[in-house]
């Protein structure tokens, strides 16, 4: 039958693909994104810059070293002058560089919570292509089914051809979802080779099913939790921090240098041919003595402690979104199996059984397929809506939640 070779044709189709990696799990997907994603390794490289910030900022000033030479006596002189701080300004550049560093590693550290939830969502969304690509084969089963009956009650003189036609539609219907089903497979292992940084013919093989669904903790740990780990406070504690070493650098600039000489004066005959000289310099703060950084400094402390409050209070109504999406999402998913799932079954089987016995037409038995097969996807999506708003609330908590 044309059918039956059509549906052959799909499975060795759906057989098709990247030449696969090996098994990961959840726990080892995660991992291999943290070692292994371009992006971080990338940002990772950040740390060096940082570090030369710091060496940078621990710089001495060079020592001048002056010859002169005139008509006047004496005729030579030689000179080396030398720049003190003597307000503690190197130690407090190196502060800031410092806390500029910890900023990097900040920064670092929301990017690799990024990159967790990009690969949490990769890898469901991988079980997700695959689950979806099972039912829409089971759905070319079903089709295939169908429309043996049909061809028997035909063949029997009991329907007409038109019945005939309609099943063979949604056999060709069926067979066309399931190569998409199949294509998409691909692509979401191609997006999850992506975020481990492998090449798409190396992609892993998920091990995991997606309905099993994570455990959240209580909305108060998750609140304590993104109150001391929310990517936006972790950030702005670290620049008030910073702010705050600048600061401190800014009034110890405030201090001027000591620029101390020593050197010798030569060839002035008839009183000496070697003569020692030296002198004191320091800048007088008549006009100006940094009270404009101190100021700016000032300003922009207060606007990091206002800002940190109210991203505190956002980081906790985030949590609280978050927190009752998942768990509407997660008895949505509920639902769907315990009852919408089961029930959808049970109409689809009493409708053909109804048809088989002749009691029902073709139409109320394709509307059935169709309820089952729509039903049975929207179920695979609601599951896979749960692991999403699961990494979403995994990324505004700011650690790991499982």
């Amino acid at each position: 039958m044309v059918v039956h070779r059509v549906l052959t044709a799909i499975l060795l189709f759906s057989g098709l693909g990247f030449a696969q990696g090996t098994a990961l799990d959840l726990k080892q997907t995660l991992a291999a994104a943290e070692a292994g994603n371009l992006e971080l390794r990338a940002a990772r490289q950040q740390r060096a810059v940082a570090l030369a910030g710091i060496k940078i900022a621990g710089q001495r000033p060079n020592p001048t070293l002056s010859f002169g030479g005139a008509r006047d006596v004496p005729h030579e002189s030689l000179l080396l002058d030398q720049s003190f701080e003597i307000g503690g300004q190197r130690g407090k550049r190196l502060a800031v560089a410092r806390e500029e560093q910890k900023g990097t590693e900040v920064d670092l550290g929301i990017l690799s919570r990024q990159v967790r939830h990009r690969a949490r969502e990769a890898f469901y969304r991988v079980l997700l292509a695959r689950d979806q690509a099972e039912q829409s084969k089971a759905a070319v089963g079903l089709a295939t089914r169908i429309h043996d009956v049909v061809q028997q009650r035909y063949e029997a003189g009991d329907v007409a051809q038109l019945e005939l036609i309609q099943a063979d539609v949604e056999v060709a219907r069926a067979v066309a979802d399931n190569e998409a089903t199949v294509l998409a497979q691909k692509v979401a292992e191609a997006q999850l080779a992506a975020v481990l940084g492998r090449q798409p013919e190396s992609s892993p093989q998920p091990e995991g099913r997606l309905d099993q669904l994570p455990r959240g903790d209580t909305l108060q740990a998750f609140t304590e939790t993104a109150l001391r780990s929310s990517a936006e406070v972790v950030r702005t504690t670290q620049e008030l921090e910073i702010e705050q070493r600048r600061l401190e650098l800014a009034k110890a600039q405030r201090v001027p240098n000591l620029g101390l000489q020593a050197g010798v004066d030569l060839n002035a005959p008839p009183d000496f041919n070697v003569g020692p000289r030296g002198q004191v310099g320091v800048t007088l703060p008549l006009f100006y003595h940094g009270q404009g950084e101190v100021a700016l400094s000032s300003a922009r402390l207060e606007l990091l402690r206002l800002l940190l409050a109210a991203q505190r209070n956002n980081a906790s109504v985030q949590v609280i979104a978050g927190y009752y999406d998942y768990l509407a999402k997660a008895r949505q998913s509920a639902q769907y199996r315990e009852n919408i799932v089961p029930k959808t079954e049970r109409l689809q089987a009493m409708a053909e059984d109804s048809y088989r016995s002749g009691k029902s037409n073709l139409l109320t038995l394709i509307d059935a397929q169709r309820r089952l097969n729509e039903t049975r996807k929207t179920y695979l999506d609601s599951l896979f809506a749960v692991q999403s708003s699961f990494a979403v609330l995994e990324e505004v908590v700011g650690a790991p939640l499982d």
